[in-house]
């Protein structure tokens, strides 16, 4: 997440779908209220849907760990 004015993005790891973390997201702009993003243990991100930039909604990718082959 983006927030204007702020030199880092807040990354928050959710299960959350990607849809639903969109619908949440136009839903907290349309009302100019807040977006709540629960991550992955428990905790509640809330974040002034006016005040956000960007969201980078994705998968993370698994980083693969090993050697080449030669």
């Amino acid at each position: 997440v983006g927030i204007q004015h702020a030199n880092r993005e807040i990354v928050v790891e959710t299960t959350e779908t990607a849809a639903s973390v969109e619908e949440a997201y136009a839903e907290a702009v349309a009302s100019g209220g807040l977006l709540t993003l629960n991550d992955e243990r428990g905790r509640k991100v809330l974040i002034q849907a006016s005040m956000i930039s960007y969201l980078d909604i994705g998968e993370e990718s698994t980083r693969r760990v090993g050697f080449g082959s030669v």
